[in-house]
């Protein structure tokens, strides 16, 4: 009998620890839109429509840039892009994303950047409008803006 009060003991201790752990857990911080779209500009690389993906967990932060629009003129390997993303906080000052992560790209094929890693504070506004996108690829600086806001409108980081 004796033996039964310590297991049920012990299995109601183990049980109250993971209640308490999971009341002091760390809740996964949304960011609100999840994607978010631009008019990139590239000057002599081209241009067009992007779409901007945004996650969170924490203070970091991770944007992905897509656009079937801007291509590379050659093939481009995994992990080759070294890009710079630099978004624009309201109320002044910026946020950077940068990293050397991309997908394997054929010439002529949709362009993508990331996820780039960067740091975010709760309440953090972000918007392309203001920033710039700078990558090299094979030594060649290529630099994209966006002419205007993001719609449907800023990554706000919760």
């Amino acid at each position: 009998m004796r033996g039964k009060h310590t297991a049920t003991g012990a299995a109601l201790a183990a049980g109250a620890l993971a209640v308490t752990g999971l009341a002091f857990a760390p809740t996964a911080a949304a960011v609100t839109p999840q994607t978010a779209t631009i008019t990139a500009s590239c000057g002599i690389f081209g241009g067009g429509a992007a779409t901007l993906t945004a996650t969170q967990s924490g203070t970091s932060a991770t944007i992905t840039l897509t656009s079937s629009a801007i291509s590379p003129p050659v093939a481009v390997a995994a992990d080759s892009i070294s890009s710079t993303l630099t978004m624009a906080k309201a109320g002044g000052g910026t946020v950077v994303f940068s990293g050397t992560k991309n997908p394997a790209m054929s010439a002529g094929s949709p362009v993508s950047v990331g996820p780039l890693p960067g740091t975010v504070a709760s309440g953090d506004s972000l918007d392309a409008f203001g920033g710039s996108l700078k990558m090299v690829i094979f030594g060649i600086p290529v630099t994209c803006t966006a002419p205007a806001k993001q719609a449907p409108g800023p990554f706000v980081f919760g």
